[in-house]
């Protein structure tokens, strides 16, 4: 059985490790979203593709949600003492990986292949691909001004509220070596529960990505991020809301217009609005088995056979 993912965010990251425990080895592609990514302190970081990689390989701070377990910051900190920029918080253990990268980068070598090497350095039979190797890069349009992805949620602690959305160099990028073939060969296709607009439709604003899911031959289902109407953490439920004018399942799955078969709903939203078929279960993944009790419902709905 041949899986895709398309992830971004904690929740993206968590549901591609639930179905990494319950797929056979090789059997999942994760497309990553790299519309998060920035250069910082002369690092190039993709912190959606090192969330899964992390994850994955059981070396996420499952506590603080994001980034490396045990992780310092005496790098960092010297970095602020000598005038380096410090909002962006870069743990020790993390700035490694980052190392390697840029290093690679700056090489020549492709986004999609240095993250290649960082998998399989990791022991980790499932691939990793960035939904494209060229410069993508979320912009947030708010009444205080348009500002980078990271910057507007991590500087400005996401407090803007968001007017509009662009997805900068989308237009003349290609998707990565391999994500089409993936997309075309698969035998289900799976949205994790990440943010719609900053995490998924960067990875759709590829040419040829969304193309390539609308004219599948197999079924794709999404998981939504909301439980009870509610974010699990981030803005996607504030994001909704003025946006979309709110939080309903069948809102949900107005993000995706085109794309899905069916939607993962928890049973706090049950009884909401809804559009098209919807399939109820508990989707809060408070640890790795939750994750894969999760990925296994997904994973029976993706493969369900029409009546």
């Amino acid at each position: 059985m041949r899986v895709v993912c398309l992830s971004g965010g904690v929740g993206g990251a968590k549901l591609a490790a639930g179905l990494h425990d319950v797929l056979a080895p090789g059997e999942l592609t994760v497309i990553g979203n790299v519309g998060d990514d920035l250069e910082i302190l002369g690092l190039h970081v993709s912190p959606d593709l090192d969330s899964v990689l992390y994850t994955l390989a059981g070396l996420n701070d499952t506590e603080r949600g994001w980034g490396r377990e045990g992780e310092t910051w005496e790098a960092l900190e010297s970095a602020r003492s000598w005038g380096g920029e410090g909002w962006f918080m870069l743990g020790d253990r993390d700035i490694g990986l980052h190392l390697v990268r840029s290093q690679a980068l700056r090489r020549g070598e492709t986004l999609s292949g240095v993250t290649g090497r960082l998998i399989r350095s990791a022991g980790l039979k499932t691939r990793l691909l960035p939904a494209t190797d060229d410069r993508l890069r979320t912009q947030l349009v708010t009444p205080a001004g348009t500002f980078p992805f990271q910057e507007w949620f991590v500087a400005r602690r996401h407090e803007d509220e968001v007017d509009a959305l662009r997805y900068d160099g989308a237009d003349v990028s290609r998707p990565a070596p391999g994500v089409i073939g993936a997309i075309e060969d698969a035998d289900a296709i799976v949205i994790a529960p990440s943010n719609p607009f900053v995490s998924i439709h960067p990875i759709l604003s590829v040419p040829g990505i969304r193309e390539a899911i609308e004219r599948r031959r197999v079924r794709c289902v999404a998981v939504s991020p909301l439980i009870g109407g509610h974010a699990v953490r981030g803005p996607v439920d504030r994001m909704m809301r003025r946006l979309l004018g709110g939080t309903t399942p069948a809102l949900v799955t107005m993000c995706y217009k085109g794309l899905l078969d069916a939607l993962v709903i928890d049973a706090a939203d049950e009884t909401a609005e809804t559009d098209g078929a919807v399939v109820v279960t508990d989707t809060l993944m408070l640890d790795r088995e939750s994750a894969r009790r999760l990925a296994q419902t997904t994973l029976e709905a993706a493969m369900e056979t029409p009546s």
